[in-house]
């Protein structure tokens, strides 16, 4: 094996429950031969929240680890040498502040900046679009965002200050031009942002350029993947030389790491998941010349829940063999010269510049994340997607086709198949968080806070202030609420009102149409069918195809997006008088936050007004939901929208007085 085929770095994303906990499963990780870090953070730290705000309840150390100051930081990486380690960070809206903390507790392992190798993902234009963290408006996002570009590449010159990310794109439903267009105009947008700020000297911008990486998503297509990826390197190239002038090749490389496909993971029959994530792997490291610089895995077991420590090594044992057993690191690009990939790539680019085109003439990605546009084009996308799938177009193993199944071995006890976080986690970062404010300096995080706010109100680069903050023992949640305080906060377009969902939709489609006018004739009224998204899970595709799908089938839907409390999701059951209340949540916080709506519509007397929750929900929470009032829980293996559209109308039907 030559020095130019060593295997790609190899990561499992991790992080839950608390710092510490955390850090002896990175260590364990590394133990079994994970050569890099990816840290998921929990929502309140990717949302700018410390853990006793009224919107992290139910949050704290669900879906990554909590993080609320540099204590936090300095437990996350005791005993891993930061200045050896290549770290990943999933942050967008805090990242800044985020690698500030690093920053300094490197430093006081006796790191330099200059020494530190990772990411942080910091695209927050697709937060917009598919996960839902931002924090801030498009415009003062993007300067957080263009600072810290500026920042590294003076002062942290081996670090990744931005990933641009796609997968999430594919994962709201873009399709492979969609996402490759999507993707690459914000990677214009911000370039261009960078260039126009001027932190950056002319003869430095090219360092800028080969700073940038990207995350991208492999579907379970191995074939088109492999071929959107060669259209990738091929238009990044593209843009590089024709757009910004940069004429070393080594910095025009697209520098890329990936997670495989969630969305295509399955509920049902999910051992078939092991044979997608390979089939997926392979898309991003067969071809030599377009090969991930980076691989994480998803676990078999993500549909239903919290991956194990077990679960996540399986994952990081398919990358090792696939690395070191088999001979795909010896030979050449073997699809070099094929014509059938060729015209494929050709067909891909073809539409992906089209595309960028159009996004650009509507003044780039920001212009067209404000208008809408490109959330409605992916929810759009989504709906199609599900639409195959439901009419059988598009075959799902074990899903629409091939459902009969021998019992599996590896859900006989679905209690104990997945990771559960330590219920006493939040109670226990509350206190963390109590103690460390109790034993800092209050005049220093005054004036530090102070400096922050001054910086905001100018037009200079936000990184000093924001290191000055961490050194002085600020929270995230402090930190985030001044720039809340000077930039303002940010609802983003839903993409429902200008989404097209079925159309016509064939006998199911037409027979439930049929029962919801019936009902509500009977009811003497259109049914109201409000969609919540309580809590901060931003991860609004289950909740968009619902109110899409709904609206198709006749119901008046109300949807005002995501990142709502219990009281503000009653307060507009009462106000809009409803039939049913249908709630989605994907973080794991379902059984704090469902119970408070329950509660809450009982007290403002709306008892015959139904509650029906989908999400990620293991069985024994589902009975523990219905038992204290829930109607019907939905789970991702129930598929077809359209008979869950008949069964809310049974529900609304058994309600009524």
């Amino acid at each position: 094996m030559t020095e130019t085929d060593r295997p790609w770095v190899m990561r499992t994303y991790a992080g839950h429950s608390s710092a510490a906990e955390s850090n002896a499963l990175f260590r364990r990780n590394l133990a079994k031969g994970q050569t890099g870090l990816s840290v998921a953070f929990d929502l309140p730290t990717q949302t700018g929240y410390d853990a006793d705000h009224r919107l992290a309840k139910g949050e704290v150390g669900k879906v990554g680890v909590p993080v609320a100051h540099l204590g936090d930081v300095r437990a996350l990486f005791d005993r891993i040498p930061l200045a050896q380690m290549n770290t990943s960070m999933t942050i967008n809206a805090t990242a800044m502040w985020l690698l500030a903390l690093y920053q300094v507790a490197a430093q006081e392992q006796g790191a330099t900046p200059d020494e530190l190798t990772g990411t942080t993902q910091n695209d927050i234009v697709k937060e917009y679009l598919s996960r839902g963290t931002y924090a801030f408006p498009p415009d003062a996002s993007l300067r957080l965002t263009t600072d810290l570009i500026a920042y590294t590449v003076t002062n942290v010159p081996r670090w990744n200050p931005i990933n641009i990310c796609s997968y999430h794109l594919q994962e709201a439903g873009a399709t492979p031009v969609q996402e490759l267009a999507f993707a690459l105009s914000t990677a214009i947008a911000v370039l261009d942002r960078v260039r126009a700020g001027g932190q950056v000297p002319p003869d430095r911008f090219g360092d800028v350029v080969q700073r940038i990486s990207f995350f991208v998503n492999a579907g379970v297509r191995f074939i088109e993947e492999t071929c959107k990826m060669r259209a990738f390197v091929r238009l990044w190239d593209d843009i590089c030389v024709n757009r910004y002038g940069v004429t070393d090749p080594k910095a025009r490389r697209l520098r890329y790491g990936v997670q495989v496909n969630s969305l295509g993971l399955t509920e049902a029959q999910p051992e078939n998941n092991v044979q997608r994530i390979v089939l997926e792997m392979l898309g991003v490291t067969l071809s030599k010349n377009a090969r991930a610089r980076a691989v994480q895995l998803p676990a078999w077991n993500e549909a239903l829940g919290l991956p194990r420590p077990w679960d996540q090594q399986w994952s990081l044992r398919m990358q090792q063999v696939l690395a070191y057993e088999s001979d795909l690191l010896e030979y050449d690009d073997i699809f070099d010269g094929s014509h059938v990939i060729e015209a494929k790539v050709a067909e891909l680019v073809e539409g992906a510049r089209e595309e960028i085109d159009r996004v650009q003439a509507m003044g780039g990605a920001v212009a067209a994340v404000e208008s809408g546009y490109l959330k409605q084009a992916l929810v759009a996308s989504h709906a199609e997607r599900r639409q195959r799938i439901e009419s059988g177009e598009q075959i799902v193993v074990g899903v629409n086709k091939f459902e009969n199944t021998e019992p599996s071995p590896l859900t006989a006890d679905l209690d104990t198949a997945i990771q559960t976080v330590d219920p006493a986690a939040e109670a226990a970062a509350l206190t963390s968080l109590e103690q460390w404010r109790a034993q800092r300096d209050p005049k220093a995080v005054e004036e530090a806070l102070a400096s922050l706010r001054e910086a905001a109100k100018g037009t200079g680069n936000l990184m000093p202030a924001t290191l000055t903050c961490a050194r002085a023992g600020v929270t995230t949640g402090e930190w985030a609420g001044v720039l809340r305080e000077m930039f303002g906060e940010y609802r983003a377009p839903t993409g429902v009102s200008g989404s097209v969902g079925t159309s016509g939709g064939g006998a199911e489609i037409a027979a439930v149409r049929a029962k919801v006018a019936a009902t509500a004739e009977q009811l003497g009224g259109r049914l109201r069918l409000l969609v919540g998204k309580p809590g901060l899970d931003g991860h609004s595709n289950g909740a968009e195809q619902v109110a899409v799908r709904a609206r198709d089938v006749g119901f008046e839907v109300i949807y005002q997006g995501i990142r709502l409390t219990p009281e503000q999701i009653v307060a507009a059951a009462v106000a809009e008088d409803v039939h049913c209340v249908g709630l989605s949540i994907l973080s794991g916080s379902h059984m704090e936050l469902v119970p408070q709506v329950v509660d809450g519509l009982r007290a403002a007397g709306l008892t015959d007004v139904p509650v029906v929750v989908g999400g990620i929900v293991p069985d024994a929470d589902a009975r523990a939901l219905k038992a204290a009032g829930v109607a019907a829980v939905y789970t991702p293996k129930d598929y077809d929208l359209t008979g869950m559209m008949a069964d809310v109308v049974d529900v609304i039907r058994h309600a009524s007085p």
